[in-house]
C-alpha cells in the first residue's frame, strides 16, 4: 500500500457530532495528539427516543440485574432494553446470586440472533413447512427461529442451504435483518436499484440497500476509540447487536416517511467518469466513521501520518479517497479505476478556502459541498455532490459512509459554498 499524504500530519477534521439518548461517542484524537490532532466538527443531530414508558406487559425490567454490564458500558441502555425491559436477548438463566449474564463482549451467533429477531418481530410470522437446514434439524430448539428468520427473508442460508447457527453474525447480516423486519424494505430496494435518469443502472454491492438504510436509521454505534469501530463484514459482539436491535425497535414513527426518497433513488445523467466515481463510492457505504480516516484498511504504525486502526473515513478523508488524483506518495489505484482531480488540501476548512466558489443553486455533480454546522463562521464538514439532491458523505451522526439527501434539510440550512474541482 502506498504511503499517505504528509498533509494529514498537520491536522485532520472530525466532521460530525451526534446527539443521542445513549450518546454515541464523539470521535476523539487518538493518543499521541500532535500528528493526528483534529478539531471537533458538527453535523445533523440524529433522533432520540424516550424508552422509559416502553416496558411491555410482563416484562421483568425491575427484576433483571446484570453481573457483567456496568452502568459505564457504552451499550448499557441498549442492553437493558433488549434484555431486561424485553427478553429478546436474555439468553442465560440467572445465577445463584439472582443476577443474569449478558456477555456483552461475546460474539453473537446466528442462532441467538435469529431467536432475538423472533422474539422482537416474529409475532404472527409463520414457519415454512417445506424449509429445512442440513445443519439444524427440525427437532432443535433453534429450528423454528431460523425457519421464521429465513422464510421472512430477514436472514439467508449458505449456498448449500445451511443455516450456520454457531457462526457469528456480521454488520451486513444484522442490518439486513432489522431493516427488513421493521418494514423498511422498500427503501432498501429503491437504493439497490440506484440508477440514472436515462435508466442506466449503477452497480451496487450485495445488501447495499439494507446497509445504507441501516446506517441512516442509526443501527451502527460510533465509538470514540476507533479501534472498536466495525465494518460491514465484521462479526459483531452481543453489545453491538443489542445496540442495533434497540435502535431498530425504537425507530420513531416518522422515520420511514423522512427517508422516503431512498425508495426512488435517481441520479441525473452523469458522464462515464462520474458514473465510475459513484460506482466506486457505493462500495464503501457502511464503512465506519474514523477520525482522520482516509483509507479502506488499517494502516501500520510506520506510516508518516499516524496509524489508522480500522478501515474507514472522516468527511474530508472520504473526499480524498473518492476524488483526489494520484500523486507521489498517494495512489488509491487500485482499487480505483479512474483518475481523480487536483485536491491539495486535506482538511475541510482548507479545501473550502481555495478554488472557485459555487452557490447552492449552481452546484453540479462532482462539486464539493461545505458546511458550517456550528454556525460559528467556520467550515467543519464536507461531502461530494452527485446530483439529484444526493451526496457521498461520512459523518458521526450516521456513524460512517452513506449516500445522503442534502436538500431542504440540515445540510442546505448549514451550506456555506461549493467548490468545483472537475475539469
Amino acid at each position: 500500500m502506498p504511503a499517505r499524504p504528509l498533509r494529514r500530519a498537520v491536522a485532520v477534521l472530525a466532521c460530525s457530532a451526534s446527539l443521542l439518548l445513549l450518546p454515541q461517542a464523539a470521535s476523539s484524537s487518538p493518543s499521541g495528539g500532535g500528528l493526528r490532532a483534529g478539531e471537533p466538527g458538527s453535523g445533523p443531530p440524529t433522533w432520540t427516543v424516550d424508552v422509559s414508558s416502553r416496558s411491555p406487559d410482563g416484562a421483568l425490567a425491575t427484576e433483571v440485574r446484570w453481573s457483567d454490564v456496568p452502568n459505564s458500558l457504552w451499550a448499557h441502555t441498549a442492553i437493558d432494553y433488549v434484555g431486561a425491559t424485553n427478553d429478546w436477548m436474555r439468553d442465560w438463566k440467572a445465577g445463584a446470586d439472582g443476577r443474569y449474564e449478558f456477555r456483552p463482549d461475546k460474539r453473537e451467533s446466528r442462532g441467538l440472533f435469529a431467536r432475538a429477531l423472533f422474539r422482537a418481530f416474529g409475532a404472527g410470522v409463520g414457519q415454512d413447512a417445506n424449509l429445512s437446514f442440513p445443519d439444524l434439524p427440525s427437532t432443535d430448539n433453534f429450528f423454528r427461529f431460523a425457519n421464521v428468520a429465513v422464510s421472512a427473508g430477514w436472514m439467508e442460508t449458505a449456498q448449500d442451504g445451511s443455516f450456520r447457527p454457531n457462526d457469528p453474525v456480521t454488520t451486513r447480516e444484522v442490518h439486513r435483518a432489522l431493516v427488513l423486519a421493521i418494514g423498511f424494505g422498500d427503501l432498501a430496494a429503491g437504493a439497490d436499484a440506484l440508477h440514472l435518469r436515462d435508466g442506466t443502472a449503477i452497480d451496487t454491492p450485495k445488501d447495499f440497500g439494507t446497509l445504507l438504510i441501516g446506517m441512516r436509521i442509526g443501527l451502527r454505534y460510533n465509538h470514540g476509540g476507533e479501534s472498536l469501530d466495525v465494518g460491514p463484514d465484521d462479526p459483531l459482539s452481543r453489545a453491538e447487536v443489542a445496540w442495533s436491535l434497540f435502535r431498530a425497535s425504537t425507530e420513531p414513527t416518522w422515520m420511514h416517511d423522512s427517508l422516503s426518497k431512498y425508495a426512488t433513488m435517481t441520479l441525473p445523467n452523469l458522464s462515464k467518469k462520474l458514473q465510475r466515481v459513484v460506482a466506486f463510492a457505493v462500495k464503501y457505504v457502511a464503512y465506519p466513521y474514523v477520525w482522520a480516516g482516509e483509507w479502506n484498511v488499517p494502516t501500520g504504525s510506520g506510516y508518516c501520518c499516524g496509524a489508522q486502526p480500522v478501515g474507514g473515513f472522516d468527511c474530508s478523508g472520504l473526499t480524498w479517497w473518492v476524488m483526489k488524483q494520484p500523486v507521489s506518495g498517494w495512489d488509491p489505484t487500485p482499487p480505483r479505476d479512474y483518475e481523480g482531480w487536483s485536491l491539495p488540501e486535506r482538511v475541510s476548512a482548507s479545501m473550502a478556502a481555495v478554488g472557485k466558489h459555487v452557490r447552492w443553486d449552481d452546484k453540479r455533480p462532482g462539486d464539493l459541498l461545505f458546511y458550517d454546522g456550528d454556525d460559528d463562521g467556520r467550515v467543519d464538514h464536507v461531502d461530494t455532490f452527485i446530483g439529484g439532491g444526493w451526496a457521498i458523505d461520512s459523518g458521526g451522526s450516521n456513524a460512517g459512509v452513506t449516500l445522503t439527501w442534502v436538500s431542504n434539510n440540515w445540510y442546505e440550512d448549514h451550506f456555506v459554498h461549493a467548490r468545483r474541482i472537475l475539469t
